[in-house]
């Protein structure tokens, strides 16, 4: 079996699909994506075609390694996404040739089902109380909140009690039956964190994500000391190797991104280093439905996983949302707050081709959103 043809399409509200298409009639599909920046990306996808046009699908290891090692520039965020949403569609044409599911592949299922969270609030939340309470009503087990809008590196007592105010809010809501995830998205400095860490303790949050920004890692070792939370981190990660400077400093959730991390090949390896660690895994993802279906198939094969993030009607989703681009919806429904598991070969859904290049036909030009304190200064988003 031989590569033909891979073909992006650049599809709202923010994605990027890639198709890869062989000469036996298999296609597997991919979502190499960073957030904001998708044409580049979708460049990066292109000049690593040169290699893989007239390639075997099933090398895939040997693929990652060329792909990641062989130029004298590597990693970062775009190369790694690049080979990460190549590597998904590798792995789907595997299963599919198979006749298997990719978590067949890599082991075979430890679970039958994959716990999911809902994300409520958006990026300056207000109205959390209300919203968790329908998402539990939905039937979802775990909510996500971002902990705060922007925040000056060392705030107001005020905007302090406010982000503990809205947590309480939360718990008050959903009770003790259920989790609160708290997502300080790198919006908190150190000083900023360890003030509000220990605040946040008696709601027992599941875990505070990103409690800071990944430049400032080293910092993770004495918050985790300073707090009985536990600290996750990972979005911002994009290998191994990022990982080893954070696992067994500290944290206790690793949050790898399979868009952007490598790939299925790359997640299941932090993985298996973050389990001799006695860290969890809740893989990173807001994005589409390529990205979900490839973390889930993660999800029913990782012995240490944790809880997997999902986007179905999160703030970000305008126009378009996850369902939108299957053929059927059943694979990436949830009953219950948790993902049953597929027999479907390959990643387990089916791409809808005409919605998808109908999106194509509009695409997107998607940007972060630019925050500014005050006083006209950057602040983190």
């Amino acid at each position: 079996m031989k590569i033909v043809s891979m073909d992006t399409f650049l599809v709202p509200p923010r994605w990027l699909f890639l198709r890869v298409r062989t000469d036996e009639g298999i296609t597997g599909w991919g979502e190499p994506i960073v957030e904001g920046r998708a044409e580049t990306v979708r460049a990066a996808v292109a000049e690593l075609a040169d290699y893989l046009v007239g390639e075997d699908p099933l090398r895939i290891e040997d693929h990652w390694q060329v792909l990641t090692k062989g130029g004298f520039y590597r990693g970062g965020p775009v190369l790694s996404s690049a080979v990460a949403g190549i590597d998904q569609a590798l792995w789907d044409i595997a299963g599919k040739a198979a006749g298997l599911p990719v978590h067949q592949l890599l082991g075979g299922p430890v679970r039958e089902k994959v716990r999911m969270y809902a994300w409520i609030g958006g990026d300056r939340p207000a109205e959390v109380a209300e919203q968790a309470a329908a998402q539990i009503q939905a039937g979802f087990t775990a909510v996500k909140m971002n902990g705060s809008a922007e925040l000056t590196p060392i705030d107001t007592p005020a905007r302090t009690h406010e982000v503990v105010s809205r947590v309480a809010a939360v718990r008050e809501a959903i009770g003790d039956h259920n989790d609160l995830v708290v997502d300080f998205h790198g919006r908190m400095s150190t000083a900023m964190a360890r003030r509000l860490l220990p605040l946040l303790e008696p709601y027992l949050p599941l875990f505070v994500e990103e409690a800071v920004l990944p430049e400032h890692s080293r910092n993770l070792a004495s918050l985790a000391a300073s707090t009985s939370i536990p600290l996750a981190t990972g979005e911002r990660l994009f290998s191994r190797w990022d990982f080893r400077d954070v696992i067994g400093h500290g944290i206790a959730v690793a949050q790898p991104d399979v868009s952007h991390a490598g790939g299925i090949s790359e997640v299941r390896r932090i993985a298996a280093m973050a389990e001799t660690y006695d860290v969890s895994m809740a893989p990173h993802c807001p994005l589409g439905p390529i990205s979900l279906a490839s973390s889930l198939q993660l999800a029913f094969a990782i012995p240490n996983f944790l809880i997997q993030e999902q986007s179905v009607g999160i703030h970000y989703n305008q126009g378009n949302d996850v369902l939108d681009y299957l053929a059927d919806p059943e694979p990436l429904t949830f009953g219950d707050g948790y993902a049953k598991r597929t027999s479907r070969p390959g990643l387990g859904i089916d791409i809808d081709e005409q919605a998808v290049e109908r999106g194509a036909e509009r695409g997107h030009r998607w940007r972060g959103p630019i925050w500014r304190h005050s006083d006209g200064s950057f602040a983190e988003w």
